[in-house]
């Protein structure tokens, strides 16, 4: 069985003011408050989403 690897993204900063596809793909990561966290696979598509809200979120 091959293990999947994870990430764990925390909100660190609020998205009040920020661009309407950045909200939405905080959304995505299934982030919805400040310090809340979430643990998703390791895929290109997550870490694309990660990488384009950066100043938002700290991946722990």
């Amino acid at each position: 069985m091959t293990e999947m690897k994870t990430l764990t993204v925390k909100l660190v900063r609020s998205v009040a003011g920020t661009r309407e596809d950045h909200r939405a793909t905080v959304r995505g990561l299934g982030l919805r408050r400040l310090n809340s966290q979430r643990v998703l696979e390791d895929t290109p598509a997550v870490r694309g989403m990660i990488n384009k809200v950066s100043y938002l979120v700290q991946v722990l």
